[in-house]
């Protein structure tokens, strides 16, 4: 038999997880290219912070597994190695994504590949329009976290650098023209503070240093969107 007290402490425990939302974990789709995937350490660091914060709340989700971090994380993800944005328009590839993960919130840092590739800001937020729009086809209540990319500075693509720039200064505006208030989209500057000489190992993907800015440009725009 059940003490009225087991059953009280019971009861307690049960409301305190319905108010505070922990029953119910918000999934996460990180997509992106190399920088997200391979491996993204900065993923299993963002990670870690959240869990540390007692935002444990959470599941990551995609396609692709997890690489070794150095610890156990929550590591799905869809970050697909060499990708363009407009590769994944053209492939309809994200509504796939999107209907095996169902996502809450979507984290967005991607468009490397299509500076490289010398695509204008322009066809890049033409292909970021056309997924917010398979996203909130998906979920209408989509959350989703942009990200003002990273620099670049590869050896055989001189003009990169400038090309990112022009390419995030391109993203506020595109963002508000596409924001909803049952479907936000939140522009998240991981450009400020990021140097390619001591945060990068080729002038693009992010080293150990670089890893640990990118999971702190994230973690307040993700714990807004997990606790909003």
């Amino acid at each position: 038999m059940v003490s009225i007290h087991s059953f009280a402490v019971a009861c307690g425990a049960l409301l305190l997880s319905v108010v505070s939302g922990q029953d119910t974990p918000v999934r996460i789709m990180a997509l992106g290219d190399s920088i997200t995937g391979s491996p993204g350490c900065w993923r299993a660091l963002l990670w870690r912070n959240l869990q540390t914060a007692g935002i444990t709340n959470t599941k990551f989700v995609g396609s692709l597994p997890g690489q070794g971090c150095g610890f156990e994380y929550d590591g799905a993800n869809e970050g697909h190695g060499g990708i363009l944005a407009t590769g994944i328009v053209e492939r309809e590839e994200l509504p796939g994504w999107l209907a095996s993960s169902t996502p809450d919130v979507v984290m967005m840092h991607l468009g490397t590949n299509d500076v490289w590739s010398n695509e204008s800001p322009t066809e890049l937020l033409d292909a970021f329009g056309t997924m917010v729009d398979w996203m909130r086809e998906s979920n209408d209540g989509m959350k989703i976290l942009v990200a003002q990319i990273i620099p670049m500075n590869p050896p055989n693509c001189v003009e990169c650098g400038d090309r990112v720039v022009a390419f995030n200064e391109a993203i506020p505006a595109w963002a508000a023209s596409k924001n909803s208030t049952g479907s936000p989209i939140t522009v998240v500057d991981c450009w400020t503070g990021f140097d390619t000489a001591t945060d990068t190992g080729d002038g693009v993907h992010p080293n150990n240093a670089g890893n640990e800015k990118l999971a702190n440009c994230w973690y307040e725009p993700l714990r807004s969107a997990i606790q909003g």
